[in-house]
């Protein structure tokens, strides 16, 4: 017998093997003592066998061996050089291990193969990283290989994974456990609106604050295949890699991408604090990690493809007068991009809107005091431009295929399509004075493509070596790529092209599982917005966007004086409490009153938080219910504020505290009874701070 254990003081992990097989993962859950015998635990974990079965039940191992007679899906598929399907039997070979990682080689010496798995354990963040690689003597075609598989609970009723479309991203399934897999494979070549790679497995009764629940997170952005089985005996095993048949070609070694676990004994919260955390402080590498975080403006919703350079900079002098800090010109400053039908890929300043190039509108953006971002679409191209004339063989797919906003993909695995990008992208960037770009990405691919993905890696890296103080925003017709895999290379995601308040609300809520808001952008958009037709008040608007990394996306000669005001006011607001909020913990809360959808941002040293209590919908009772806080310190006192009590509608004829000013409460009255606030319309925010004494 052979085992390995992993420890965070939150969780334990423990490997066990017998004779020279692959391990399998006998225990993951809530920390377990030091003096366990795991060989004892080993043996507790072993099923009996009864009539209809083998003699032995087939190890649910890291890599499933089908020459094993595992009944489930495998975890490796590769065919020799010739086609011949190759049936792996991996056996001991080596292994290193320090207190947080494991790493452990097997060797198939008749099929001249080797297998290596890693997983790490980061003890801060308590997430696991889980990666697998094969390495054969002779090329081979692979059709799938998953990162090592993890187990899931037999006690769980059901799982949560995330869905959704365009302009309403990040929308929570919830599936029952049954024989047979849960399958999921996202085949567009790109993370997709639809297919976020991600995973929880709910413990029975866990909510957003207590209960079991197990993450998962596969960072990868050219398209995933998550497999969630029940096999025959009950157990249950959890497989993510890339989508099947991704590798086009023969290769002598393929590896999957991270795939990120983490364990939580007190609810969906534990998964997304540790998830925020670790894309915040371990994956994300930021161009200057002091910098605060600038409040944004993008012009797109104000003017589109309309660039006058007198209207642009009235905009940006309004856009400062609110406290935008950044200015990102949006798609059309270059070639002749009129519309989404032409243009793109022709990555030259276009001298019919700017004769005299970026400069004078730069100069004047600079001389606000804001910084300058630009839109780009590296990996596209329009039929209608002169690179494609020049090089029709550089577009991905076939003549005939159907566009996609009147464009085509580029084919990103050639060095030579990535080489020309390269020079036209950093010849913008060598002479214009630019810190951010807004690199977007509107079209799924023509067919699944590993090498696709690892040529945008690859251009992505070699700019950002090249101007490493350039941020880059991952927009891709808004959230279709957001991933650990892109954020290793990006600091800004554009969740959705939706900037409808009453949406935002329920998707940031829901990304929060995974992504922290420094790195979310939020955006005001126009009063009537122009993806939903829906008209909401400026404060909601305003405050929705002040839970992330807030911004403006709308023509800010529409508002009143009021709303200028209003948002100056929130705006203001946002850069004061910035500091600490770009390093919270976004603590979803169960709120009784399922028309409230609430969440409490609190400081990692406890000091203070900020809930935002958001009313979708018309609540199914006259008062509203009280809404119960979490994580606090239940000796301490707080003293909370009602931020926005001056919103209070005349409606709200009742005297409940916080109308009238700051309280004093124990965080364990705050947890077990919680806020009592006033009565509120559908489509208002309620903001409440709180303050450790």
């Amino acid at each position: 017998m052979q085992c390995w254990r992993l420890d965070d003081g939150r969780q334990t992990l423990v490997l066990a093997a017998r004779r020279t097989r692959l391990p399998e993962v006998i225990y993951w859950g809530a920390p377990l003592p030091a003096t366990d015998n795991l060989e004892t635990l080993a043996d507790a974990h072993r099923l009996d066998v009864t009539g209809g079965m083998l003699d032995e039940n087939p190890d649910l191992s890291i890599c499933p061996e089908a020459v094993r007679t595992f009944p489930g899906q495998p975890g490796l598929i590769l065919r020799a050089h010739d086609g011949t399907p190759l049936l792996p039997k991996f056996c001991y070979a080596a292994q290193e291990t320090t207190e947080h990682s494991i790493t452990l080689t097997y060797a198939d010496d008749a099929n001249g193969l080797t297998y290596r798995a890693e997983i790490t354990l980061d003890p801060d963040t308590h997430v696991l990283t889980l990666t697998s690689e094969i390495n054969a003597e002779t090329p081979v075609h692979l059709h799938w290989l998953s990162a090592p598989v993890l187990p899931a609970p037999q006690n769980s009723e059901e799982m949560i994974d995330v869905s959704g479309r365009w302009c309403g991203e990040f929308q929570l399934n919830k599936t029952a456990w049954s024989p047979g897999i849960r399958y999921r494979e996202n085949r567009t070549g790109r993370t997709g609106h639809e297919h976020f790679p991600g995973l929880i497995v709910l413990g029975p009764g866990a909510t957003n604050t207590q209960g079991e629940a197990w993450g998962f997170h596969y960072g990868w952005s050219g398209g995933h295949r998550m497999v969630a089985e029940e096999l025959p005996d009950g157990r249950r095993q959890i497989q993510f890699g890339h989508a099947a048949r991704m590798e086009t070609e023969p290769s002598t070694r393929f590896k999957s991408a991270p795939l990120y676990a983490v364990y939580s004994s007190d609810g969906l919260n534990g998964i997304a604090v540790s998830y925020q955390r670790q894309v915040r402080d371990r994956i994300v590498t930021w161009p200057d990690a002091t910098r605060a975080r600038p409040v944004h403006y993008n012009c797109w919703e104000a003017v589109y493809f309309d660039h006058k350079l007198d209207v642009l900079k009235d905009i940006a002098d309004r856009a400062a007068d609110l406290g935008a800090e950044r200015f990102v010109l949006d798609d059309g400053w270059f070639g002749n991009r009129d519309d989404d039908t032409q243009s793109l890929s022709d990555w030259e300043v276009d001298p019919r809107k700017y004769p005299e190039g970026l400069h004078p509108l730069i100069n004047h953006i600079h001389s606000l005091d804001m910084s300058f971002g630009i839109w780009f679409e590296p990996e596209m191209i329009n039929p209608n431009s002169n690179l494609f004339r020049a090089h029709p063989d550089w577009a991905a797919g076939s003549e005939d295929q159907i566009l996609g906003r009147q464009q085509m993909a580029l084919d990103m695995s050639r060095s030579d399509v990535r080489d020309f990008i390269y020079e036209r992208m950093s010849a913008i960037l060598r002479e214009y004075p630019i810190d951010y770009i807004k690199w977007d990405h509107n079209r799924v691919l023509p067919m699944p493509d590993a090498a696709q993905t690892r040529g945008s890696y690859a251009l992505i890296d070699r700019l950002r070596a090249e101007f490493p103080q350039v941020e880059i925003e991952s927009c891709a017709s808004g959230g279709a790529r957001i991933d650990f895999g892109i954020l290793e290379r990006t600091q800004r995601v554009w969740l959705s092209d939706s900037n409808d308040a009453l949406e935002r609300l329920k998707m940031q809520h829901n990304a929060a599982l995974f992504i922290p808001a420094a790195i979310t952008g939020s955006h005001v958009g126009p009063r009537i917005c122009h993806t939903s037709g829906r008209q909401l008040d400026i404060r909601f608007r305003a405050w929705v966007a002040a839970q992330r990394h807030m911004g403006f996306e709308m023509d800010p000669r529409e508002l009143t004086d009021d709303e200028a005001a209003v948002l100056t006011e929130v705006t203001s607001w946002w850069k004061h409490n910035r500091a600490w909020m770009t390093g919270a913990d976004i603590l979803r809360l169960d709120s009784a009153d399922p028309a409230v959808i609430a969440e409490q941002q609190a400081a990692r040293d406890g000091s203070r938080f900020v809930v935002f209590a958001g009313k979708a919908t018309t609540s199914a009772q006259i008062a509203p219910r009280p809404l119960r806080l979490t994580r606090l310190d239940p000796d301490a006192q707080y003293r909370v504020t009602l931020v926005n009590r001056n919103s209070v509608s005349t409606l709200s004829r009742g005297a409940p505290a916080l109308k009238e000013g700051p309280m004093t409460l124990s965080g364990q009255y705050l947890m077990s009874q919680g806020l009592t606030l006033p009565w509120s319309f559908p489509e208002t925010m309620w903001v409440v701070e709180g303050e450790r004494l």
